[in-house]
């Protein structure tokens, strides 16, 4: 026997128009156009195995946002920050670490992200990310030297 489809979910006042704006928007997140596709499915009455099969998800995560959207309305569809995994490294260790030079032993005069990486127990990408961050190019760090020319006035060449 086949389970009884879920009622056709009541939007609040003015939330249709909302909905209809999210998804309408070009700037709006795949995320909350998601969000919206469903609620705007379910208060038509369409069942929850059609909306996740037209949404493109579960009927798990079709349960959750109409769920979420009965109990705090279109405040329950903001999906919510997660702190995800601290940083093993800060940018400052990454920078400063690039910044000192590589030992003389491993034959070169700059660090690369996947030499560094290793030393500082992090993925290449995650110093690439950093060097972007702060424009740091360690294969073209220049020297600054003084002139003893006095015609220079003690400009660097």
């Amino acid at each position: 026997m086949a389970n009884k489809p879920a009622p056709a979910l009541p939007l609040r006042e003015g939330d249709q128009a909302i909905l209809e704006k999210v998804l309408r928007t070009s700037s709006t997140t795949a995320g909350a156009a998601q969000r919206a596709r469903i609620v705007l499915l379910a208060s038509q009455g369409t069942t929850n195995a059609l909306i996740a099969e037209l949404a493109g998800v579960s009927r798990p995560t079709v349960n959750l946002w109409r769920g979420r959207y009965l109990e705090h309305g279109m405040a329950g569809l903001v999906d919510v920050q997660r702190p995800g995994r601290p940083k093993v490294v800060d940018d400052a260790e990454i920078i400063t670490a690039t910044l000192t030079p590589p030992p003389k032993r491993l034959g070169v005069t700059h660090w690369s992200s996947r030499l560094l990486a290793p030393r500082l127990g992090v993925h290449h990408s995650t110093i690439t990310k950093a060097w972007k961050k702060y424009g740091v190019r360690p294969w073209k760090a220049e020297t600054f030297k003084f002139s003893t020319e006095p015609r220079t006035g003690g400009q660097g060449h």
